[in-house]
């Protein structure tokens, strides 16, 4: 039973690393407890309750995650704090002795945070000793339905959790789970709630997307057409496609879709064929080379981001030229470049060859470079040109900001912009670069 007058007047803060999908989450994790009659914390105002939500992708994501939850801890004496996310799932017997945490919840027990903090108020165990250990194991079975915004204005879908792949690098399935789906039924549902709750544009999260039905004997692509006709919903993201799971189906539908944008965000690691091996990818160099040159045919503004791993162990020098080569050659527009990181447990700890942390370095320095001349690239070739754009809830006083249907960051400036503009959608004409350039200035409301 849950005394729900255990939670009035409460406040909570939240602190989220890693993935859109945890984004999603924390998101879900505040409209429950805000359900229940608590406040999200204003800035300085000290919390009753921290929830921290965990990555645990590389060593620099569990440093991070551990920084996190000792200044939360350190900035709200007292609050409970709960911790979860893969870091949670991975590490709990680490997690738990960071002074201040309470409580740890894995994969399998997400739904229950209010049952626990029930508990632990009504019972009188707001101390810094209780704590649910999860279960270090693949056998994640429960999927916990996410779809909301947090303070955000796009809306965040989980349409899919867990991963079947076991990447030699990746620690994922242990962290996540099997690949495991709700049913398209229940997923437009959810979209036609956020509707109804005023959103315009929502974006598809999952660990590994394009794996969907797993659990119900569903597709992907019959997933996107269902979604397509929830009418009021303007935009649709995809936020990352395997590229054996990409289909020529897919690419196509949604260069005529109605809703669903010219955004792809795509993994690579590695544009050499013997990496790819190494890492027990499920596609080869070639196979990459033809979605995205698919993609670009049928949608010549589609923005195209890429995961790119550098200095993984096999990765020679002549390996990582191949793959330079290929992201330059190919028109992608931007990359995620992150250097990798060795995980307890994991395959590719038996690969003989380590590339040293100063070349990693330099090669991810290399690759940063590239992906900054193909976005500056991208974006001048749109200067001039008419745009919709959905903007974002700005500061007060500062720059409004927006994204046009192929993902380029628009910007407002501070004395234009207007409250009501939040979650409108603006026809505009895209002028030049901001003065970091990392977006395009609004040079006129066309319908404003």
């Amino acid at each position: 039973m849950i005394d729900s007058s255990a939670f009035q007047g409460k406040t909570a803060a939240y602190f989220t690393l890693g993935c859109k999908l945890n984004f999603s989450e924390t998101s879900t994790f505040a409209k429950m407890l805000q359900q229940m009659g608590v406040r999200t914390a204003e800035s300085g105002e000290q919390a009753d309750i921290c929830l921290v939500n965990t990555c645990s992708v590389t060593d620099v994501a569990d440093h991070k995650c551990r920084q996190a939850i000792h200044r939360l801890v350190r900035e709200n004496p007292g609050a409970f704090v709960v911790v979860t996310g893969c870091y949670a799932q991975l590490k709990p017997d680490e997690v738990i002795t960071i002074d201040g945490v309470d409580l740890v919840l894995g994969s399998d027990e997400k739904a229950q945070l209010i049952q626990y903090l029930n508990d632990a108020w009504t019972n009188g165990t707001n101390s810094h000793n209780d704590c649910v250990f999860t279960r270090k194991t693949k056998d994640i079975r429960s999927f916990a339905p996410s779809c909301s915004r947090g303070g955000r204005t796009r809306y965040f879908l989980k349409v899919q959790d867990g991963c079947d792949y076991f990447c030699t690098y990746c620690t994922i399935p242990y962290a996540r789970g099997f690949s495991r789906n709700p049913s398209i039924a229940s997923l437009v549902e959810q979209a036609r709630e956020a509707q109804a709750e005023g959103g315009r544009e929502i974006v598809l999260t999952g660990v590994n997307i394009g794996d969907f039905g797993k659990t119900t004997g569903e597709r992907f692509i019959d997933l996107v057409k269902a979604l397509d006709d929830v009418e009021g919903i303007c935009r649709y993201r995809i936020s990352s496609l395997e590229p054996d799971l990409l289909t020529d189906e897919l690419i196509e539908y949604c260069a005529s879709s109605r809703a669903f944008m010219p955004h792809f965000h795509i993994p690579l690691q590695s544009g050499s064929d013997e990496v790819l091996r190494l890492m027990h990818r499920h596609y080869d160099s070639h196979l990459f080379a033809e979605k995205i040159l698919r993609i670009k045919e049928l949608m010549p503004q589609a923005f195209i981001g890429v995961d790119v791993m550098v200095g993984c162990r096999g990765e020679t020098m002549e390996c990582f030229n191949e793959t330079y080569e290929l992201l330059k050659q190919l028109p992608v527009s931007q990359l995620h470049v992150f250097p990798y990181s060795e995980r307890p447990g994991t395959a590719a700890l038996r690969i003989p060859y380590v590339v040293d942390e100063k070349e990693k370095k330099r090669r991810a320095h290399e690759l940063i470079s590239l992906s900054d001349e193909k976005t500056e690239t991208f974006y001048a070739s749109h200067i001039g040109q008419h745009a919709e754009v959905l903007f974002e809830k700005a500061r007060r006083g500062k720059a409004m900001h927006g994204f046009t249907r192929n993902y380029i960051r628009v910007e407002l400036p501070p004395q234009e912009v207007r409250p009501e503009y939040d979650n409108q959608l603006f026809e505009v004409e895209l002028g030049d670069f901001n003065h970091d350039r990392s977006s395009l200035i609004v040079k006129r409301l066309i319908n404003g």
